[in-house]
């Protein structure tokens, strides 16, 4: 399988540390960060629900420089629409790893 890369060159990464699930529908993605730790260059295809498992900040920096601080509560689960780019993530937590559930929604439902 030939190496995923962004627009312009750069390598992406997976989209989470560890799949833990995948079918045709949905594919679930275990991300656990490290205090300050760091989440490489990915981009999101599908859309995606985001449920963190821990609370803390975190940053978002697109590979266009854009960036969105995202602060993360536990039962605070949010959508987002696919990709917007190219982006890393970091964990700005000083002693708290950074642990959320991401759940990419890959088809339109189940047909009866």
């Amino acid at each position: 399988m030939a190496e995923q890369v962004s627009k312009s060159g750069k390598p992406l990464g997976p989209i989470g540390t560890k799949m833990l699930f995948e079918n045709e529908y949905v594919r679930v993605w275990s991300v656990e960060l490290p205090p300050n730790g760091h989440q490489p260059l990915h981009e999101h295809q599908h859309p995606y629900v985001v449920v963190p498992i821990s609370e803390g900040k975190a940053l978002m920096r697109w590979e266009d420089g854009r960036e969105r601080e995202i602060v993360d509560v536990i039962g605070n689960v949010v959508y987002r629409k696919a990709s917007g780019g190219p982006h890393e993530l970091f964990n700005l937590e000083q002693n708290g790893k950074m642990h959320t559930i991401l759940v990419e929604i890959k088809a339109g439902g189940m047909s009866a």
